[in-house]
């Protein structure tokens, strides 16, 4: 997965709600609450009905709940686009993590030649398969490969 293409902008977020929103909302009643002001002395400027959000702009209430066919298309387009992308790094990655995968080799070894071989180990504090690395790449090395 692409974490790193990942961005606020592609998850679908409701606008705020106004503040007229809020006291449409939340039915006050003077009786109950003589604190609130009345309608009478709010500001003229507030509107009395709470406008639906993107109906000025000529888009839809729900504008980023439904968003139109071609919006959708697009972004399914973009998000396979993406996927693909992402398959195809991991299909890269798991290539070269194949290409430097360790390849082993199986060789018998005398007794005490393995004694040896764990006693020189021990002593220089290194695990065995260093040394007969190095040892095979001292070889090969020596004889011109």
């Amino acid at each position: 997965m692409a974490k790193g293409q990942t961005t606020v902008s592609d998850f679908a977020v409701a606008p705020r709600r106004s503040r007229s929103l809020e006291q449409a909302a939340t039915p006050t009643n003077s009786a109950t609450n003589p604190a609130e002001p009345s309608t009478e002395t709010r500001n003229a400027d507030q509107p009395q009905e709470p406008v639906p959000v993107g109906t000025e702009a000529g888009q839809p209430v729900n504008g980023l709940i439904a968003p139109t066919e071609e919006a959708r298309r697009e972004r399914a387009t973009m998000r396979a686009l993406q996927r693909e992308d992402s398959r195809v790094r991991l299909r890269d990655l798991k290539r070269a993590r194949d290409r430097e995968s360790k390849h082993y080799v199986n060789c018998p070894l005398d007794y005490d030649t393995k004694m040896r071989l764990q006693k020189a180990a021990i002593e220089n504090d290194v695990k065995m398969t260093v040394i007969m690395k190095a040892a095979i790449d001292q070889f090969l090395k020596d004889n011109g490969y």
